[in-house]
């Protein structure tokens, strides 16, 4: 079932999102050649804790970590650890928080020093599918809707859309109704209403669309080792459009 949330609920997962955004933009500063996902890790702890919120992920489904730190051909999910990251790596960085009694979850791809032409192209065309995505979110417009246009665009550009991983509403749980798969048919799916608060969150391969598990079964990847990005905002549906709730 999904969720309608009430308005303060929304005022709290707004509070959430905005201390979320600033804590992932300073993780984004600190993304450089040397650094381990694990130093990134302990940072996104530390930043955490200072809000005043806690790491959704830390013990979901058995995660051992705050922060995901997905590196080049991993898609989402990866366990920060002794990786050094080296330039003309990408990494994704996925943190969730609970403030309140509130989910808010997002990610960026960030580029490692200075990385290929087509890597930054990768990287754009996922941020950009992931804002085709939002415009489409408004009521009478369905999930399908978002799904058919975040495909259309990445295809339209070459490159492949995860179909095994997807987006998921958010709120008192960490991942609610409805799952929002990233490829699809227009009007198909629930119907968009005010007060469904969600996460898009657009994976893209530059090489396949398959996908299998890491060695440690935490993480998947690209089954071809091709590069990956992913965006991800939460999002609350509103009677005027969307509202992102993940930005400063």
């Amino acid at each position: 079932m999904i969720t309608i949330k009430t308005k303060e609920e929304i005022a709290v997962m707004r509070e959430g999102g905005k201390i979320l955004a600033k804590i992932v933009k300073e993780l984004e500063k600190m993304v450089r050649p040397g650094i381990t996902t694990q130093e990134l890790n302990r940072a996104a702890e530390v930043l955490v804790l200072k809000s005043g919120g806690q790491c959704s992920f830390l013990g979901f489904q058995g995660y051992p970590a705050c922060l995901c730190t997905s590196i080049n051909e991993e898609i989402v999910h990866a366990v920060p650890s002794g990786r050094v990251l080296k330039e003309g790596d990408i990494v994704s960085l996925d943190l969730g928080i609970l403030y309140k009694g509130l989910h808010t979850d997002m990610a960026v791809t960030v580029p490692v020093g200075k990385v290929s032409p087509e890597i930054n192209r990768l990287i754009r065309v996922t941020k950009k599918a992931l804002k085709r995505g939002i415009k489409k979110v408004r009521p009478g417009n369905t999930f399908g809707d978002i799904s058919n246009t975040i495909q259309r665009y990445i295809e339209d550009q070459g490159f492949f859309v995860v179909k095994d991983l997807c987006g998921h509403g958010i709120g008192k749980v960490l991942h609610e109704d409805p799952e929002i798969l990233n490829y699809g048919s227009r009007h198909s799916g629930p119907e968009i209403k005010p007060g469904m608060v969600f996460c898009l969150e657009p994976m893209v391969a530059a090489g396949t669309r398959e996908i299998k598990k890491t060695k440690d079964g935490q993480a998947y990847k690209t089954a071809d080792d091709s590069l990956s990005a992913h965006f991800e905002h939460a999002i609350v549906a509103t009677k005027n459009g969307a509202k992102v709730l993940t930005v400063i």
